[in-house]
């Protein structure tokens, strides 16, 4: 998560939590939270039509967070929203990362049509080859 969402759940600005991933940066190793390099950054900016660093934008690249930078963020911030939503938002992530794995097998099947299709695909395009 960018941390400019992550400030507006914890009710907190984006500065402050900032502010606190820098003064505690050794809780953040870079599986837990890293800062977006430029083209990154753009490539957010272009899907989202936000303001350019340029344009009244923001002075600093963002940081991002994984689900253990999040819950790094609730004991370095130390409000209590900061820690029900670090509840909340680690729950989400199981949950997806729940939903991924029973999807697994889903994914894998779909893999072994596309497979056969490409194979059959084949074949029908080497009997067009010999008829015509």
């Amino acid at each position: 998560m960018v941390d400019f969402d992550l400030a507006d759940i914890f009710k907190v600005s984006t500065e402050r939590l900032n502010e606190q991933v820098k003064q505690n940066s050794s809780r953040f190793p870079k599986d837990f939270a890293f800062q977006l390099n430029l083209v990154e950054v753009e490539n957010l900016r272009s899907q989202f039509a936000t303001s350019s660093f340029r344009y009244g934008g923001r002075r600093y690249l963002p940081h991002v967070f994984t689900e253990h930078g999040v819950a790094i963020l609730s004991v370095v911030l130390k409000s209590q929203c900061a820690v029900q939503m670090s509840i909340f938002i680690v729950r989400a992530f199981t949950k997806m990362q729940e939903v991924l794995a029973t999807h697994v097998d889903l994914a894998q099947k779909i893999d072994e049509i596309e497979r056969r299709q490409k194979e059959h695909g084949d074949q029908i395009s080497t009997v067009y080859s010999v008829v015509k």
